[in-house]
């Protein structure tokens, strides 16, 4: 049997960056807090707390006063840095440069379509944390489509008025595919809607050669968080090219029986993954 790692796997630059900052604060101070689960990984999670870093929510802040609080890289709405200067902590923000310029794009988007009565749309997971910073940028107003059949909904129901202005963003993390077929729908309705491909470079790559790699092996073991909104939608292009793929948060999980002596076992994972979780894995699928 032969087990293979994807080398485009692990997590993504803003998720490791948020990591290194809460590592490197932690080591010299010893407590950290971050405002909600810094990455979507239930043993990195468990890891980090060993080094002393606690998850806090928004009700929290108030009693966080002189405490130095971790933004994730999700990012947050305007309302939270408002909530955190009023409870008096001190904070670190880790918001991904690309979720941070998408922020920027949809304020000054909304802005301008705003007068105009026109309407911000966000390809995107409702309630997911990057989201709901993306919504906060337009006083709540955008209008979140999740899916294809989501988006129909809102257009029968005229949640989304197509005589008006509309402009049309997606979350960092969507299926980028997804992401121009819905964009091509919106547009039969309303012609002049505005596109932006906001779909991080990073992951619509990681599709493309996630796809290709899973199609290379017999089976796939495929290690994400159960939170991550990115891993269901990477396990799930896994599946459609490979029916043997297989979602494990750590090698314990993995099915009995599943592999066969002449099996190319790939291992890979989400932009939550932590790389010394897909060496774990692989070792361990190696010494079966």
């Amino acid at each position: 049997m032969r087990v293979l790692t994807d080398e485009h796997s692990g997590c993504c630059n803003g998720v490791g960056r948020a990591i290194s900052v809460a590592e490197n604060y932690l080591k010299e101070h010893g407590t950290l807090y971050s405002l909600g689960a810094i990455v979507h990984n239930d043993a990195e999670i468990r890891r980090l707390a060993g080094l002393g870093l606690r998850t806090a929510g928004y009700d929290d802040l108030p009693s966080l006063r002189g405490s130095t609080v971790l933004i994730r890289a999700h990012g947050e709405p305007p309302s939270t840095y408002k909530l955190a200067e009023r409870s008096g902590v001190r904070l670190i923000d880790c918001t991904c440069p690309v979720v941070l310029a998408l922020q920027k794009k949809i304020a000054a988007k909304y802005a301008g379509l705003s007068s105009a009565g026109g309407t911000v749309i966000i390809f995107g997971k409702r309630g997911h944390a990057e989201v709901n910073g993306l919504v906060g940028q337009t006083d709540g107003r955008a209008v979140v489509v999740e899916n294809m059949a989501d988006l129909e909904d809102k257009l029968s129901s005229r949640v989304i008025d197509v005589s008006r202005p509309l402009a049309l963003f997606s979350q960092t993390t969507k299926d980028p595919e997804e992401f121009v077929a819905l964009a091509a729908r919106l547009r039969e309705e309303c012609p002049s809607l505005e596109v932006y491909d906001t779909v991080c470079r990073h992951v619509s790559s990681r599709h493309r050669a996630l796809r290709e790699f899973a199609a290379s092996c017999s089976v796939i073991i495929f290690v994400c968080g159960r939170e991550s909104s990115n891993g269901k939608v990477l396990f799930d292009l896994c599946r459609s090219v490979n029916p043997r793929s297989y979602k494990v948060e750590s090698a314990d999980e993995i099915p009995d029986g599943i592999f066969r002596p002449d099996d190319t076992v790939g291992i890979c994972g989400a932009t939550s993954t932590i790389r010394w979780q897909l060496d774990k894995v692989a070792e361990a699928v190696s010494k079966l």
